[in-house]
């Protein structure tokens, strides 16, 4: 089966500046990934690299030519596992880039068959859950707009980026212009592992849910220190990046975040999903800033998840592509009336 590849780098502004504990951004940069069969068919994909992982779209750019030569040496789409296989035995980093070329050949698979992915997986689409909205930092009022203006838009779960010397005043601020909605905080590494202890005790009166990566990835010890100690539930997201760090993780958190980004493709995903719920974890799926080049991909995985965070295309000023609906948050994989992700420019 003949198969034609090509990129494009997309540069895409932010709504706002979003701010993390690690930095700021306004441009999410993404490559764009297509594959066209024989008789036309083009799956599409997006790689959107986090530096923090040790990407930029300038890696992305740099190994995707040998990723599709694997794709047009195996020329048939169908062969997920082998070219997912020979893409990590070619590049063993990059998993933006790997993941791109995972989710186009996906998208093309689905649409051959004429099915949505999730229907070609065989997933429910009774069984999604609701996306959380993200705030970054900000001066605490600006926060408390955004919040209220996520709220005004239809969403009812927020997650909170924190890692200041304000984070207390930052939760109730939310919570105060949001007094009905899921609350979740996300401090990214920032805190040390007794900080942590102290500043999830005193989140709990603000009806937290959860709190992600409250210290650093490079510290087990501390996450579990964490756990074993504070009054909300963890999650990990920078401690859980491929499947190998499933089995550690269950050690130090409560919920396993994984990233298409992070792990490198859709298979991938797969099965770290099952390693997480072998291991007692709950499940959590995430995304960087991205298109729904490949956003729309993730929400197909929404009936496998406890959680979801996939607003990446939400914070963007516009996409070009559209995805899966997401009325009020709400992931609408029945809604969805085409086949492959529904990534779609």
């Amino acid at each position: 089966m003949s198969l034609a590849t090509e990129f494009e780098r997309l540069s895409l502004p932010l709504e706002h500046a979003f701010t993390i504990s690690r930095g700021t951004q306004t441009t999410a940069e993404n490559v764009v990934v297509r594959i066209e069969d024989a008789d036309g068919t083009v799956g599409v994909g997006g790689a959107a690299p986090s530096t923090h992982y040790g990407e930029t779209a300038d890696t992305v750019e740099a190994v995707l030519p040998d990723l599709l030569a694997v794709v047009e040496d195996v020329g048939d789409p169908h062969q997920l596992e082998r070219i997912e296989r020979r893409m990590r035995e070619t590049v063993a980093r990059n998993p933006a880039a790997r993941c791109a070329v995972s989710i186009a050949l996906h998208d093309l698979v689905a649409k051959r068959a004429d099915l949505p992915l999730y229907r070609y997986w065989g997933l429910d689409p009774d069984e999604t859950v609701e996306t959380s909205f993200t705030i970054g930092i900000d001066d605490t009022d600006v926060m408390r707009e955004k919040t209220e203006e996520a709220v005004a838009a239809g969403y009812s779960t927020l997650k909170v980026k924190v890692g200041t010397d304000r984070d207390e005043e930052i939760i109730g601020a939310v919570r105060d212009a949001a007094p009905d909605a899921t609350v979740r905080v996300d401090a990214n590494e920032a805190w040390s592992p007794r900080e942590a202890v102290r500043k999830i005790d005193a989140l709990e009166a603000y009806d937290v849910e959860f709190v992600e990566q409250p210290v650093p990835a490079e510290n087990p010890d501390g996450m579990a220190f964490v756990r074993e100690r504070a009054a909300l539930p963890i999650a990990a997201d920078e401690s859980c990046v491929t499947l190998g760090d499933v089995a550690e993780v269950a050690g130090t958190a409560d919920i396993a975040n994984l990233k298409l980004m992070k792990c490198g493709g859709l298979r991938e995903a797969m099965r770290m999903i099952h390693a997480a719920r072998a291991e007692g974890l709950e499940v959590m799926l995430g995304c960087m800033i991205e298109s729904n080049a490949s956003m729309a991909a993730a929400g197909h995985l929404a009936p496998l998840l406890d959680y979801a965070d996939l607003d990446g295309s939400l914070l963007l000023a516009e996409d070009p592509y559209d995805g899966v609906p997401m009325p009020d948050g709400d992931i609408d994989l029945a809604g969805l009336d085409r086949p492959g992700t529904g990534a779609e420019r």
